[in-house]
């Protein structure tokens, strides 16, 4: 196998293949901030698929992009199967999201993010043909003590007592979609409080399994590929992930047994998502957000704040930058 951190001798100091992919989500951010709060996501994506794509051809690895824009966005570049980066280096898995919160940028909102997440090849679940996951995140307290098939309620209760807090001071994180109408009424009647997301799942289970954050879970539905980008960052956060296919209607369950996935409420584990732990998760704000402060721009420069993981050490690095705007707007 060979690691997704390159060699850091003297010898090679600019080989570190975190650094390098930090370099291409802040492109992708910076790129968005003409557009947030202009009301055109589209628009906004399209300027981070540019500027992320740029970046991934000069990065020195193999990466097949097995979660990209894809069909779910109908997009031109980043698409699923696509090859970036030199060619040579590390063989790898990328899943990419340019903008992971679009509307969230287009409506001038919260928590929205760049993202890219790496794995060995082969690492990474390809769940392509179906578009949405039901899913369960916690921190460390959570490992051995929820479980997806429980009723929500109980999940709470156990965490709860894994993380010696009332129930009424834990809170869960879920989309703010009809679908979760019922979910969100059984959170609150089992005495837990709910943090409504409009929009970035990703960031919502990242923040429910770090240390010290202001949620404890999240769940429900949100896309299948955001599933495994999370999947890669809670390797390094040493937390709790499950997730179960879910299949709109029965050709998009046709498609997922056609393609060799396991649907019908089976369930699966972190390492079914992402085999191993030598995985990379990185991501920039865009805009503001619990775990990162979103692009600034103030007179000549343009500031970024953007957080690595990396699964193989544990580690949560931040990265603070300061950009020549005459460079980049």
């Amino acid at each position: 196998m060979v690691s997704l951190t390159a060699d850091m001798s003297p010898l090679h100091p600019d080989r570190n293949l975190a650094l390098e992919l930090v370099r291409a989500t802040e492109a992708a951010a910076i790129r968005s901030v003409p557009f947030i709060g202009r009301g055109k996501k589209e628009l906004a994506d399209g300027a981070a698929v540019d500027a992320m794509r740029a970046f991934l051809t000069t990065v020195n690895f193999d990466g097949v992009i097995v979660i990209g824009e894809g069909e779910k966005d109908n997009a031109p570049m980043l698409f699923n199967g696509e090859r970036v980066g030199t060619g040579r280096g590390p063989q790898c898995d990328i899943a990419v999201d340019p903008i992971d919160g679009t509307t969230l940028t287009a409506e001038g909102r919260n928590n929205a993010l760049s993202v890219i997440a790496v794995a060995d090849r082969g690492a990474m679940l390809d769940a392509s043909t179906v578009f949405y996951m039901d899913k369960i995140v916690t921190g460390p307290e959570g490992v051995g003590v929820v479980d997806i098939r429980l009723p929500i309620a109980e999940n709470i209760t156990r965490l709860a007592r894994a993380l010696d807090k009332p129930v009424d001071e834990l809170v869960v994180s879920v989309l703010n979609r009809p679908r979760h109408a019922k979910l969100i009424e059984e959170i609150r009647d089992a005495g837990a409080g709910t943090r409504l997301m409009s929009d970035g799942d990703v960031a919502g289970g990242i923040n429910a399994a770090r240390h010290n954050a202001r949620t404890d879970m999240c769940v429900g539905v949100g896309g299948s590929p955001e599933g495994i980008v999370t999947a890669c960052a809670i390797k390094a956060l040493g937390g709790h992930i499950q997730g179960r296919l879910w299949a709109r209607d029965d050709d998009e369950k046709q498609r997922g047994i056609d393609a060799g996935l396991k649907l019908d409420d089976h369930v699966y584990e972190a390492d079914d998502l992402v085999r191993g732990s030598n995985t990379l998760f990185v991501a920039t704000g865009v805009t503001n957000g619990e775990l990162v402060g979103g692009v600034r721009r103030a007179g000549d420069f343009v500031y970024t704040e953007s957080v690595v993981l990396r699964g193989a050490s544990g580690t949560l690095r931040r990265i603070s930058s300061e950009h020549l705007t005459s460079k980049w707007l």
